[in-house]
């Protein structure tokens, strides 16, 4: 009778070879992931601006005080959130009255349309 090698030496070579070229491969695709990965998109908001052609628009307004109270309160909480929401896709989101951007993007009307959409949706039951 031969005396054939035990195979299970061999095999163990094998799953250690397979397991070390996985964990060099997904090293490398992370390396890449990490090094390729994109700068966030910096964007400025113009929420002074913003805020006042409301307060404006509310002086105008034939209303009580305590409606535009309300109003004014309801709308800065809508600013607060769109803002917040704006960032949340890896956006960083300068305020422009606060910071010189250069060249960055005016995310403003942006903001103006979140914070009519935040409006609306609040106002509706």
């Amino acid at each position: 009778m031969t005396d054939w090698a035990s195979p299970r030496p061999l095999a163990l070579k094998i799953v250690a070879t397979l397991a070390i070229a996985a964990v060099l491969l997904w090293a490398g695709w992370i390396t890449r992931s990490v090094l390729m990965d994109e700068p966030p998109r910096i964007v400025t908001v113009r929420l002074a601006e913003t805020i006042g052609e409301f307060i404006d628009e509310a002086a105008r307004a034939d209303a009580d005080s305590a409606t535009v109270q309300a109003a004014s309160l309801a709308y800065l909480q809508a600013a607060e959130l769109a803002v917040a929401d704006m960032g949340k896709d890896g956006r960083v989101v300068l305020v422009a009255e606060a910071v010189l951007a250069g060249a960055a993007e005016d995310a403003t009307p942006e903001l103006e349309a979140r914070i009519a959409v935040k409006l609306e949706t609040e106002a509706q039951p």
